[in-house]
């Protein structure tokens, strides 16, 4: 949690939650890896205990940097009702000593410390809620406790929040949602608590993640980038469980050099004879099997469906991602496209799936990956292109940039600039202009093998090898992909040498989510209303898969 401050003690935080109180937190010691950006830097070992008078909670740790944080100890006594007591800091920040001990009773919090900018030390008494829960900041075996008080807690509860040692803020649980992990050993189900906190000059969310029995999972600190997650969480052998459909089977399927996790939906009833098969593609980016966009499953519900009309729908996780292995870094849109075909190539050797019915779904750029797999694999019987851009990638980026920044207060002249900086960066990734005058960051952020992929790549090339049907399917109401995709995408189907089959289906009613929507300028990722994706988009590929 960021905090503006006036010396390094400024991070001390506490909560408190007046209407409830912590569950039985499991005792014993936890390790949790610390990631900032993505990169581990370090790891925070919290041991939690109880005896007759009440819990303790304390931790160890060394972050590297940028965090450079070394504790060598902090501490945290509660009574048995998980009132405070004591709290013990003493660490390093930049190799600057943070030392920080303070006593609550009653309303009353003591602390004495030792303030960052002269070595002075200080005592500060300030007026608290008696519940309060000392949550510093960078020490986050504070949130054990927390996510005990919260796992109690409905939307609204609203919080005190002392910033020790200066004062106290409010703060609230704005939403609670469902989930469910899975890890190599057990399954369990987790609420992820968002959390704001109004702090100045502006607020701060958070997300704390519990199990039911109040065991801490991850904190996540978005503005920071900063991500907290307990081992078995954060082990490649583990994943979100987003969407679960009974008799869902999870596989191991061979890749190119690594496995992929994947999971098979099956018809509910029992068919003779092997099943025509779906391989749902999704787009290159940090989605795990289910293609959870803004809180829905896109790809759980999709195979769900698909499943109940009959077909054994395939869903992975892509490489890198998930469970699966692979590095994502030196990955383009064809290694994506080998890794659909991986999957076609495990399902021919099925018994239960007819080899010659297999197809391919793709979703926004996964519409890409399937229709590369499809051109270079004969196997692949049919292809639906849901939601797919049309255009080239490097068309595609400038409209998504334009579409992003009409939605801002910029100036026109900022605007501008901001599209000019982008055209730039991207001629240079395709070797087509110079680096000259873009920052290092932003190089570093373009200058990969899978941009320049995307940038090249124009589906009239894939779509002329293709010989397989092909279904084109248009939300009505997407504003993520407008129209003009879609008739760009017919039209190079229905152009190809003896064109062996190009429909298009506009779905009305339905935005780039797949779900229904009312007609409006809104951004569709905000607050989009229906959760379940429409029916008519599954009736529509379908009817398109079963078709003669």
């Amino acid at each position: 949690m960021r905090i503006p401050r006036t010396s390094i003690l400024a991070w001390l935080v506490a909560i408190s939650a007046s209407a409830q109180t912590p569950t039985m937190v499991p005792q014993g010691e936890t390790d949790y890896s610390i990631f900032v950006r993505g990169t581990r830097v370090g790891i925070e070992r919290v041991t939690v205990s109880r005896t007759d008078s009440g819990w303790t909670v304390s931790s160890t740790a060394r972050l590297e940097a940028p965090l450079d944080f070394t504790l060598r100890r902090a501490e945290f006594r509660y009574d048995a009702d998980w009132k405070p007591r004591s709290l013990t800091v003493d660490g390093a920040f930049r190799a600057r000593p943070i030392e920080l001990e303070t006593t609550f009773a009653g309303t009353t919090a003591t602390s004495r410390f030792t303030r960052a900018a002269d070595g002075q030390d200080q005592q500060k008494a300030d007026a608290v809620s008696p519940d309060s829960i000392p949550l510093p900041n960078n020490v986050f075996s504070a949130y054990v406790a927390l996510a005990g008080r919260l796992v109690s807690a409905s939307p609204g509860a609203t919080f005190k929040v002392y910033v020790a040692p200066q004062a106290e803020v409010v703060g609230s649980l704005d939403e609670v949602i469902l989930e469910r992990f899975k890890t190599a050993t057990r399954g369990f189900a987790i609420r992820k608590h968002k959390v704001t906190f109004q702090t100045p000059p502006s607020p701060l969310q958070v997300e704390v993640w519990a199990e039911e029995d109040g065991r801490l999972v991850r904190v996540s600190i978005p503005t920071s980038s900063i991500d907290v997650v307990r081992d078995d969480v954060a082990s490649v052998a583990a994943r979100r469980q987003s969407y679960q459909r009974e008799g869902d089977q999870d596989v191991r399927i061979p890749g190119n050099g690594f496995s992929i996790a994947g999971t098979i939906s099956r018809p509910r009833a029992t068919t003779a004879g092997p099943l025509p098969a779906v391989v749902l593609a999704a787009s290159p980016g940090p989605l795990e099997r289910d293609g959870v966009v803004s809180g829905i499953p896109v790809f759980g519900q999709l195979a769900s469906g698909l499943a109940d009309a009959g077909f054994l729908v395939v869903r992975y996780d892509r490489r890198g991602e998930g469970q699966s292995g692979g590095r994502e870094e030196s990955a383009t849109l064809t290694d994506y496209a080998d890794d659909v075909r991986a999957v076609v190539t495990w399902l021919t050797k099925r018994k239960d799936v007819d080899r010659a019915r297999i197809a391919v779904v793709g979703y926004a750029e996964g519409g890409w990956v399937g229709l590369v797999a499809a051109s270079r694999d004969e196997r692949i019987a049919r292809v639906a292109l849901v939601t797919t851009p049309g255009t080239t990638g490097n068309e595609l980026l400038l409209e998504q940039q334009q579409r992003v920044l009409s939605r801002t207060t910029l100036s026109e002249a900022e605007k501008a600039q901001r599209i000019e900086l982008q055209r730039r960066i991207q001629a240079a990734v395709v070797g087509k202009g110079s680096w000259d005058g873009i920052s290092d960051e932003l190089r570093a952020q373009a200058e990969t093998p899978w941009f320049a992929s995307l940038l090249g790549f124009d589906p009239s090339t894939a779509m002329t090898k293709a010989r397989q049907k092909v279904l084109v399917l248009q939300p009505a109401l997407d504003t993520e992909m407008p129209a003009h995709h879609s008739e760009r995408l017919a039209a190079l189907g229905r152009g190809r040498k003896k064109d062996p089959g190009t429909e298009v289906v506009t779905v009305p009613g339905v935005n780039h989510l797949l779900v229904s929507a009312a007609p409006s300028g809104a951004d569709e990722y905000a607050a989009p209303g229906d959760r379940q994706v429409s029916p008519a988009v599954v009736d529509a590929i379908v009817a398109f898969l079963t078709r003669t």
